[in-house]
């Protein structure tokens, strides 16, 4: 689906803009892997998914942009991992300068290899610090947040409530472990403790039967029975196995964080404080439903593209990109402060929402935590931790 958004000046201006025009194209792929559903219905993904995110991205980069003689092309594609390169190769041979990306690591990995010089990537979807550390590329910008950035988030709030001591339960997938591995590193961080750890095995099977909460209410129990005394659990599931029953099945009364619970996100449908829900009723107007953090990560690649453009008044790829990697860009994203990007492996700095169901509880980096050059590199690797070295 092809979505070209521009806004007109006055007609008497019309003809004067018509002959300076300048359009800018992107891409934004999603990626789709065939799995399980969702424990519950009520997390059944949209079929515009993110792509609605970088549609509205657009249509705002467009406000600007017709005032500017700009004009912005959005090709939204969808793939499987099996046509994916296919698909990013009919993008880039489109013209698309830029490529907004809803991928798991993998492919992020291996469609940023395939751009090249090509495009600039906007990560908005995977997560893993593997793709900012050891695997880290210089044409990709990750605008989703980091696994360490989400562990880190929590870790700063569960410190300010001086709850210390964790118990961690993660699952058998490679993007549970890696989430793990970043709670690990926050407890460490921050001063806590993980009591015990224990790994629950993806058998597979139904989730959603008649008699699914039978089995949960049976099961979870016992897992967590016996753990050492611990203030809170700690659950790492990506794979969205396991974590959602926790919360009220545990063997010990004990709130639950991380994966389900107290979730860390990139974004929250019930955010209104720094003109969110101007922001959130536009985008429930265009999409007809609450935006998920897919759609925020989407929208915010789209809008660095088009910042970058109104700084630079430059419809120019090369142009565009230098601005987005100098020290200068800064992007407006509704959490209270200008985002900005870390040189050193090209994550975007933004706070993190520590969220519920229902409610935003708190926003991370909190108050006590502080930092010589920005707060917001209290989350994730910092300069002295990172391990990119760009290829």
């Amino acid at each position: 689906m092809r979505i070209i958004a521009a806004i007109s000046l006055m007609g008497l201006l019309a003809p004067a803009l018509a002959e300076a025009e300048t359009l800018i194209r992107a891409a934004v792929l999603r990626v789709d892997e065939a799995g399980l559903p969702p424990i519950s219905r009520l997390d059944l993904p949209p079929d515009d998914l993110g792509l609605a995110g970088a549609r509205l991205g657009t249509e705002d980069n467009a406000t600007t942009g017709s005032f500017m003689g700009q004009t912005f092309e959005t090709v939204e594609l969808t793939a499987t991992p099996e046509t994916a390169a296919a698909t990013l190769e009919e993008a880039l041979s489109g013209g698309a300068g830029f490529v907004v990306l809803l991928a798991d690591d993998a492919t992020t990995l291996a469609l940023a290899d395939l751009a090249g010089d090509r495009a600039l990537v906007l990560n908005a979807g995977a997560r893993g610090d593997g793709l900012r550390g050891k695997d880290c590329r210089a044409n990709v910008v990750h605008v989703a947040p980091s696994h360490a950035m989400l562990a880190d988030a929590l870790a700063q709030f569960l410190a300010w409530k001086k709850w210390d001591e964790w118990f961690l339960i993660f699952g058998s997938h490679p993007d549970d472990a890696d989430l793990a591995a970043a709670f690990r590193t926050a407890a460490t961080k921050f001063g806590a403790e993980i009591v015990e750890e224990r790994v629950l095995e993806d058998t597979g099977g139904a989730r959603r039967t008649d008699t699914g909460h039978v089995q949960v209410q049976k099961q979870m129990p016992v897992f967590t029975q016996g753990a050492e005394d611990h203030d809170i659990l700690i659950a790492a599931d990506e794979a969205g196995i396991f974590a959602e029953y926790l919360p009220y099945q545990t063997w010990e009364a004990r709130p639950v964080a991380g994966s389900a619970g107290l979730v860390p996100r990139s974004w929250h449908p019930a955010l209104e404080a720094w003109g969110a829900t101007q922001f959130q009723n536009r985008f429930e107007a265009m999409a007809g439903r609450p935006m998920r953090e897919e759609d925020y990560q989407a929208w915010l690649a789209v809008r660095i593209i088009g910042e970058a453009a109104t700084r630079t008044q430059s419809g120019d790829p090369a142009v565009l990109r230098a601005h987005i990697l100098s020290p200068e860009f800064e992007v407006a994203g509704f959490k209270g402060q200008k985002l900005t990007l870390r040189d050193w492996d090209h994550q975007l700095r933004q706070p993190i929402l520590l969220t519920t169901g229902a409610l935003t509880v708190s926003v991370s980096p909190q108050d006590a935590f502080l930092h010589q050059v920005s707060q917001l590199d209290t989350l994730g690797k910092d300069r002295p931790e990172t391990d990119c070295s760009f290829q």
